[in-house]
């Protein structure tokens, strides 16, 4: 008995586009993916913008008591790129502002793969990263890793101020001493000899100088972050005369350009002053 052939199925029926702001105009919803200061400072300012935008700041959720943020919040993942791009159809979002953390290499990229897929103007908003001055004895690497592989002749007490994530790459220096300063507690594995010190910036240079001596540090380990809050130990580092190890940012995405304030955010997004 020979079956009959059936006739395909229909699909659901195609999400129809979002409706955006037309070219020229202002937007009306902005989603500003956080977790910074400048996000802060920009949802602030998108929230007492004239024109009444609705903003919608979206945290990775990895900091449990993040600073208040003007606007709508929500927290977590959108599962991807696909999941970022299916939200922002969803909720209608007609400008995209990725002002995450210069190392948020993911996201960046999970953002820019969005944009390409929904149309979304989108903005990339960094802060300037740091740059020395004489009397810095600044050592680059391109990442975590290669602090690791900087480290050995440099000193035996590390100062660690990478952040929680990525200590991993640090595991297997048994011979040195690290203090390490976080938001958060560090996620294992830990090097042997590790201390943690639980704190969160801005930090003064009278302080940082305080603590440098105080734990006698030969070598400071960071990242490009950037800004004014924890910029002092890096003054604090050149005042004692003691070697920095700086991890480079990650590029952009292909094609992507970051402004370097929340003024040239409004700017892009048609918000600035007239």
């Amino acid at each position: 008995m020979s079956s009959q052939p059936t006739e395909p199925r229909p699909g659901p029926p195609a999400r129809p586009p979002a409706p955006r702001s037309a070219p020229g105009e202002r937007p009306r919803h902005v989603l500003v993916l956080g977790g910074t200061a400048e996000a802060r400072r920009l949802a602030a300012a998108l929230v007492a913008h004239p024109a009444g935008i609705r903003v919608t700041t979206s945290l990775a959720g990895r900091t449990t008591r993040p600073d208040a943020v003007a606007g709508q919040t929500r927290t977590g993942g959108f599962g991807g790129a696909d999941g970022l791009a299916d939200w922002l159809r969803a909720h209608q979002v007609d400008a995209l502002v990725d002002a995450t953390h210069p190392f948020a290499e993911t996201i960046t990229a999970h953002a820019a793969r969005a944009a390409v897929a929904t149309g979304v103007p989108t903005v990339v908003l960094r802060r300037p990263g740091w740059r020395p001055v004489p009397g810095d004895r600044w050592y680059d690497v391109p990442s975590l890793a290669g602090a690791a592989e900087a480290l050995p002749g440099l000193g035996d007490r590390v100062f660690l101020t990478t952040g929680r994530l990525g200590l991993a790459a640090f595991a297997h220096l048994a011979d040195h001493h690290f203090l390490v300063r976080s938001v958060e507690p560090p996620d294992p594995p830990l090097p042997p000899d590790t201390e943690v010190l639980l704190a969160r910036g801005p930090f003064t240079l009278t302080g940082e100088r305080a603590l440098l001596r105080a734990h006698r540090v030969d070598v400071l380990v960071t990242k490009d972050s950037g800004g004014e809050a924890t910029a002092a130990k890096l003054t604090a580092a050149r005042e004692l005369g003691l070697p920095v190890v700086v991890v480079r940012r990650p590029p952009l995405p292909p094609g992507a350009t970051a402004v370097a304030d929340v003024p040239a955010v409004l700017h892009r997004l048609g918000l600035g002053q007239e």
